[in-house]
């Protein structure tokens, strides 16, 4: 009998308490799953823990755990990242568990964030040098909080040696089918996604993006090189035309914009497209080649490649799948 895969939850004033549990209770499905299989053995041994006695959740709500203990991996779940949250302030307090989470890292331990929890692990040390993502409302702050880490907002979940990111709440779900897929093997985890009702399909959390939620706040040159991409997307991208629009060099205009966004103009330009090509998809009968001109891309292929990459579906299934889905009943 094989021994089962040790995961901990670090549990810490503030964290959600949904994001502590998720993860424990998909692999308790996943388990049953496994079982009607013909598996006899558990594959995981899940435990919350604390470097601290009593935990309290965001709104209140207690969580029992249990002292730290050696584990095979250490999930550390997100925040209320409140607007008016003071992060130092935050961060300081939770040097105990930022500790924890270096003493696991050096002991060999794959440390997982999920959502706003990639701040911890930056805060610890862990994502230096390393490819990261995080929640797509908090990507911008995360990247120019911590530059020397490569902040990948379109990710649901990436892993750079031993250390894993998970972007915003639901994607710890995405994390935790790769593990029962990697632990257990594809009809396990697509058996486990079918009875939690997961979506297997997407990979990449910019369909998700609402600009209108992103904050402004000190973002002030970012945001009007934003806005004029958005209103000139059919534009052919022109970046010393754009740099002299805004009264500066190439360079100036690249670092500026990466160090308030954590990308390139460019990168944005091809979101923004996408973004709205997908309303377009959604909303009109127009055909795709209209739709791809609309939007800069004379050659529909262009858009089709850009679009499989952004939202991980074709054009016309994403179409198809949402006409469906927002048909009025008959």
């Amino acid at each position: 009998m094989s021994s089962p895969l040790r995961l901990s939850v670090l549990a810490y004033p503030g964290c959600f308490a949904s994001e502590v549990h998720g993860v424990p209770d998909l692999l308790t499905m996943a388990g049953h799953v496994a079982a009607a299989h013909g598996r006899a053995e558990p594959a995981y041994e899940t435990s919350v823990v604390s470097p601290r006695r009593r935990v309290l959740a965001a709104g209140g709500s207690r969580i029992d755990v249990a002292a730290v203990r050696p584990a095979d991996v250490l999930i550390v779940p997100g925040f209320e990242l409140a607007p008016t949250l003071d992060l130092d302030a935050t961060l300081t307090r939770l040097e105990p568990e930022l500790a924890t989470i270096r003493t696991a890292a050096a002991s060999g331990t794959a440390v997982v964030s999920i959502c706003v929890g990639a701040f911890l692990l930056a805060e610890a040390g862990l994502l230096h040098d390393r490819d990261a993502t995080t929640s797509w409302l908090y990507a911008d702050r995360f990247a120019r909080r911590y530059p020397h880490v490569r902040t990948r907002p379109e990710h649901l979940v990436v892993t750079d040696r031993g250390v894993t990111t998970t972007a915003a709440f639901s994607a710890m779900y995405d994390f935790a089918l790769r593990l029962v897929r990697d632990h257990d093997g594809s009809r396990i985890a697509d058996g486990t996604a079918r009875v939690a009702l997961l979506d297997t399909t997407r990979s990449t959390q910019t369909p998700y993006v609402d600009p209108d939620l992103l904050p402004t706040t000190g973002h002030a040159f970012s945001a009007g090189v934003r806005r004029w991409l958005d209103q000139h997307l059919a534009t052919r991208y022109d970046l010393p035309a754009l740099a002299a629009r805004f009264g500066v060099s190439t360079r100036t205009l690249l670092r500026r914009f990466r160090a308030e966004t954590g990308h390139t103009p460019l990168t944005y330009l091809h979101t923004a497209r996408v973004r709205r090509a997908r309303h377009l998809l959604e909303t009109t009968d127009r055909p795709l080649a209209g739709i791809a001109a609309d939007v800069g891309y004379q050659d529909p292929g262009t858009l089709t490649a850009l679009f499989l990459r952004h939202t991980g579906h074709h054009p016309s299934t994403h179409r198809a799948t949402r006409s469906t889905a927002q048909a009025p009943p008959a």
